[in-house]
């Protein structure tokens, strides 16, 4: 029997120029007291413009009467929608730049808006931007170019329903816009999860995990958006493209590959139907340490092909677990989680930390207990609940340390396990090299493994180092730089989770093979005649060929 579900409560407010909640910022005093732990940081933070104030480049192109109503060029939605959440988009930002500025910020209703709205800009020559909830750390939702007489941002923040659930197929059709604690909160009813929670679950959407191919907290198993689609419905400009429902086909290529990880370049994903869970009520968790960094490598990849799937096994090095205040005595830090809908689970806990103590580890803690989402059995283990919250911190604490002027930076990849301790080890001391003649200060460069393969990991780098206050963006750019080519070098993937966007155009340009280059220009063309819908991001326009 097919279900209906009711709409989805109103967002809280976001900030317009950083992560989040603006009620969730740090406050000038917590930003200071946060630079005085970073020698060489500024001794004032950068104050936040007051949005009044900040000059917003002309209107350039304006709707017709018939969709007026749809679109908006206010000063506090464009520069909403002017940049995502990257370093160097919360940099410019603060400097009060948003010169990259849509004209306007379309709120379309219904799939006829959009079709409408995509007709409109291409006799415009407008480019359209499809904006879930700018969360992109990739620079995906930034217009960058003058090759159109104008921009428009298209939110799709009003198509946010779970429209369907399926019970007996364990599936539910859902509209793209919806938030992540919105999606959640429809499906709670019904005693269902889709359980995808990235450390953006709060300010990011269904069709934005989908355009991204986006991983999720969960560290195996289902990593990513892709195994949770069963089908994709997606608006281009030449017509609505609308996969067949199944568990599975042989039929040729996918058509869902077509679009996942497409990045608004190729169509609008508008609805998909996914495949959901029973909410899982077993938990359990544990923290295993670590001496030596390489025999935590060691552990986890035993762990990774042991076939016990935890669905949390996130491995700190020691400047990881110090930095979110989980060790502070030069141990490695793995976080362990378990959970089940159906049975409990300690003991396959307690062969996991079994394992990692088998390859070098020692037991710190363990809970059965529930933890509050998004988790995986966080539960009442402290490091693991410290760690937890940390992690959810982090995007504000970001924020903060931008406002000092300290360049902070976090990348991610995935490489082969006969490969993982080269790079970790080359990506540490090359890049420290890099930060130091950049800056002329010492980088603390931390890393952890967000998620597990029985073939690799996805290692997770995050580099802080103080820099000069108006150079912060062209040091970030330098930095950034300087790590796609250390991953492609390593043979390590440009990104694992975060999406190309345009800051990755340069490593991905350099990862994929040319003859696939050749067809995603052609299926661009072919989708996207006037080349309108994201340009720029992950190929340029056909005349630029």
């Amino acid at each position: 029997m097919i279900a209906r579900a009711q709409a989805a409560p109103a967002p809280e407010s976001r900030s317009w120029w950083g992560w989040g909640a603006t009620e969730k910022a740090l406050p000038e005093a917590e930003c200071a007291a946060l630079g005085t732990l970073i020698p060489g940081a500024a001794t004032e933070p950068l104050p936040v413009p007051d949005l009044r104030t900040v000059e917003l480049p002309k209107v350039r192109v304006r709707p017709p009467a018939a969709l007026a109503p749809l679109l908006s060029d206010s000063p506090p939605d464009r520069a909403g929608h002017t940049y995502g959440k990257a370093y160097r988009d919360i940099v410019r930002a603060l400097h009060g730049d948003l010169s990259p500025a849509p004209d306007q910020v379309a709120f379309p209703r219904s799939e006829q808006d959009i079709a409408d709205i995509l007709d409109w800009a291409a006799d415009a020559g407008a480019a359209v931007v499809p904006y879930g909830a700018g969360s992109s750390v990739a620079g995906g939702v930034e217009y960058r170019g003058d090759r159109h007489r104008g921009v428009v941002s298209l939110d799709l923040s009003g198509l946010d329903r779970v429209l369907e659930i399926d019970r007996v197929s364990r599936a539910a059709r859902i509209q793209a816009g919806v938030l992540g604690p919105h999606l959640e909160a429809q499906l709670r009813p019904h005693g269902l999860t889709l359980r995808h929670f990235p450390q953006s679950f709060e300010f990011s959407t269904l069709g934005g995990w989908l355009a991204t191919r986006a991983g999720g907290h969960y560290a195996t198993l289902y990593t990513h958006i892709d195994d949770l689609v069963e089908s994709l419905r997606v608006v281009t400009p030449v017509g609505v493209s609308e996969s067949l429902r199944v568990p599975g086909s042989g039929a040729g290529p996918s058509p869902d590959r077509l679009f996942l990880g497409s990045e608004g370049t190729l169509g609008v994903i508008t609805e998909a139907w996914l495949r959901i869970q029973d909410r899982p009520c077993f938990k359990a968790s544990a923290t295993v340490l670590f001496d030596s960094f390489p025999v935590a490598i060691d552990a986890v990849r035993a762990i990774a092909q042991s076939g016990l799937n935890p669905a949390n096994c996130r491995l700190l090095d020691a400047g990881e677990a110090a930095l979110a205040g989980v060790a502070r005595g030069g141990e490695s830090v793995l976080v362990l989680g378990v959970e089940s809908a159906y049975a409990p689970v300690d003991e396959r806990l307690a062969e996991l930390v079994a394992l990692a103590c088998d390859h070098g580890g020692s037991r710190s803690a363990s809970s059965t207990a529930g933890g509050a989402e998004p988790g995986a059995g966080d539960g009442a283990d402290t490091a693991a609940g410290t760690w937890r919250s940390a992690f959810l911190r982090m995007p504000y604490l970001r924020d903060g340390l931008a406002r000092m002027s300290v360049i902070s930076e976090t990348f991610e990849t995935a490489c082969t396990w006969d490969r993982a301790g080269q790079l970790y080890e080359a990506v540490r001391g090359r890049l420290g090299e890099v930060a130091r003649r950049v800056t002329g200060a010492e980088a603390m460069i931390n890393c952890r493994f967000t998620h597990l393969y029985t073939d690799g990991p996805a290692p997770y780098f995050t580099v802080i180092v103080p820099g000069r206050r108006g150079a912060e963006v062209a040091m970030w750019d330098e930095i950034k730089e300087a790590s796609m080519e250390m991953l492609g070098e390593l043979g390590a993937t440009v990104t694992h989770h975060h999406a190309v966007g345009r800051d990755h155009r340069p490593g991905y340009d350099r990862q994929r093979p040319e003859p696939f280059a050749r067809a995603l220009r052609a299926t661009k063309q072919a989708l996207d005649p006037a080349g309108i819908l994201n340009p720029g991001v992950l190929v340029d326009p056909a005349a630029d060929v």
